[in-house]
């Protein structure tokens, strides 16, 4: 017996004025389906979800819901106007007998709902947006980016929570991990298409990699054919005195076919510079403790950063992360105890707030009004490490278009601001990054670029995060805050944090950091002879020696290919630079490696 589909959209068309964001779409959701919904930023992720929910009217065609079912739409930006507390927002419609829902969604997602709406946070609307859909717990639930602002512990009891929920759910989300754990189909919103994959977000970038290649494949052949037939053109008006017009008219026509053909978006063209080193040591905490009246933030913490470390912040919200941040960059003193920073430091910030971006600015005063990019006489262009640049081909670089350039920050998309502040921190040279919640909104092609970036940075990284993907990707340490004033230092990313503190919580096993010997090396543990943040460097090496192979194959499979100079010399000559930026960085590794384990046995 054929199930009866949750929602149906039949030959859905919108346009917004312009070039169609959809156009004869078509799909089923069906009861207990689990959907990823991804996409480039800008793609219409949103805007179909919204389409899909019933708040966007289209063009043409119709949605058509399944007789009885409820649909329970998360938004972005809730509007909350008319009610007086988060928990009367988040109890709308509920009986007065159902309001422990609420009390019970708003304990696992962290929001008070006696916190009047007026004094409510941009996250906590948002939390109190969330818990109002989970305790109406909808037949479909659409849930656009529900894990920006929840902190490591609220995205577990929200993924358990829709693991064993029985309800549909299409979810947008730029959280790998979060994604993987859940869905089991993928739409996949590319230049104003809608496929679908039934199987979930972890197989997603392969299908999408390999539709590409496809695609490229059938261009290379129509570009092929069409050099022929104009060859063909040419030739024949001199070697006959009539054409052939039939193929003179099919020229044509391929000629339109590929006219027609939509260019992918490329991806932002970010680059980081680390301009001139630090000092070997970037900066050096002792003692340091912070308290906000009877609220103890930390306690006797101690901290040596060495030049070139990745080192992760992680806890709930509000135990006092940025805080910590802010004391180790010298942007807040601590109650007692020290920080010392380093010689010829120089430090970009990404704050998760996005408060160097004013909302009433342009995007082009955002850029040619900071004082570091400025370039002197010189209205429409910026420095941009060390070079000047048109401020428009900037901002193209970082896939903002033409129109944009004086339409205001407040008219962007959450990922367009991360990526405009990107676009300031990455125009000047830095040996010190900050990143406090960089990964909000960002889609998945501009994460993976990020991550290949901080790879390669030759300068120090201190980052605040909540995606488990990204951490494990970039940190090659990870300080664990609980709230309770102790912040405690593990070697690795969140899975190795997650799996040593497991093992400490068993009786009698100590717990020991993943660290595997580079290139069959004899294994030997950390002795006394070396400093705790030696220790830990000699316990990060291997995996990052590790990388740096698997790095310097991929590239070397690359250039083996024959053609590759003579079809893509760009391509070439990139990946030629970055094998011997690889092969140097494994080198310096191998050999920091070498001197440490010496060390550490003397």
């Amino acid at each position: 017996m054929a199930r009866i589909p949750l929602l149906q959209l039949n030959d859905i068309s919108l346009t917004f004025g312009g070039d169609p964001v959809f156009d004869d779409l078509s799909l089923v959701i069906q009861p207990g389906d689990r959907v990823a919904l991804v996409g480039r930023n800008g793609s219409g992720k949103s805007t179909l979800m919204k389409v899909i929910a019933g708040l966007v009217e289209p063009d043409r065609g119709e949605v058509v819901p399944g007789p009885g079912v409820s649909v329970g739409y998360m938004e972005q930006d809730p509007h909350l106007s008319g009610f007086a507390t988060l928990g009367d927002f988040a109890a709308h419609g509920l009986e007065p007998s159902e309001m422990y829902l609420v009390e019970r969604a708003g304990e696992g997602l962290k929001f008070d709902p006696a916190r009047p709406v007026e004094t409510a946070s941009g996250g906590e609307r948002r939390r109190a947006a969330l818990a109002r859909l989970m305790a109406g717990s909808p037949d479909l639930m659409l849930l656009d980016e529900p894990t920006n602002h929840l902190d490591i512990e609220a995205i577990a009891w929200l993924e358990d929570e829709l693991k064993q929920s029985r309800k549909g759910y299409v979810i947008i989300s730029h959280d790998r991990a979060f994604l993987r754990a859940l869905t089991r189909a993928t739409l996949w919103v590319d230049r104003g298409v809608v496929r679908r994959q039934e199987k979930g977000f972890e197989a997603f970038e392969t299908w999408r990699d390999t539709v590409w290649e496809e695609e490229d494949l059938q261009r290379h052949k129509l570009n092929r054919k069409i050099k022929a037939e104009a060859r063909w053109a040419v030739e024949g008006i001199s070697a006959r005195r009539k054409r052939n017009q039939g193929r003179v008219r099919a020229l044509q026509d391929l000629r339109a076919e590929h006219a027609a053909q939509i260019k992918r978006q490329g991806t932002a063209a970010m680059a980081l510079d680390a301009g001139p080193k630090s000092g070997r040591k970037v900066i050096e905490a002792e003692g340091i403790s912070k308290s906000f009246g009877d609220t103890t933030i930390l306690r006797s913490f101690s901290l040596t950063v060495q030049r070139g470390d990745r080192i992760a912040l992680v806890g709930p919200n509000g135990v006092g992360k940025t805080t910590l941040l802010n004391m180790l960059i010298g942007r807040e003193r601590p109650d007692s105890g020290s920080v010392r920073l380093g010689t010829n430091l120089e430090l970009a910030l990404f704050d998760q707030a996005r408060a160097q971006l004013d909302p009433d600015t342009s995007l082009w005063d955002s850029l040619t009004g900071d004082p570091d990019m400025r370039v002197s006489g010189k209205a429409d262009q910026v420095m941009v490490r060390g070079a000047p640049k048109h401020v428009v081909g900037y901002l193209k670089e970082f896939l903002f278009d033409e129109a944009q350039a004086r339409a205001p920050v407040r008219a962007l998309s959450g990922g367009e601001k991360a990526r405009l502040l990107l676009a300031r921190i990455m125009a000047r040279p830095s040996n010190l990054l900050v990143l406090d919640e960089p990964t909000n909104d960002l889609d998945v092609e501009t994460l993976d670029l990020l991550q290949e970036l901080l790879g390669t940075y030759d300068g120090t990284v201190l980052l605040v995060s909540h995606d488990r993907d990204f951490l494990d990707r970039v940190a090659a340490t990870t300080i664990a805050m609980g709230g309770d004033g102790r912040a405690t230092i593990y070697a690795g990313g969140w899975s190795d944090y997650l799996r040593q503190r497991k093992q400490a919580d068993v009786p009698g096993v100590v717990a020991k950091p993943k660290s595997q010997p580079p290139s069959g090396k004899p294994k030997a543990a950390p002795k006394a002879g070396l400093s705790f943040t030696e220790k830990h460097r000699l316990e990060a090496l291997p995996s990052e020696i590790e990388r740096l192979e698997a790095e310097i194959g991929k590239l070397e499979e690359l250039l083996s290919d024959a053609t590759l100079f003579t079809e893509n010399p760009v391509k070439f000559e990139k990946a030629s630079v970055a094998l011997v930026e690889r092969r140097k960085k494994l080198a310096a590794a191998e050999d920091e490696w070498l001197t440490l384990e010496e060390k550490a046995a003397s």
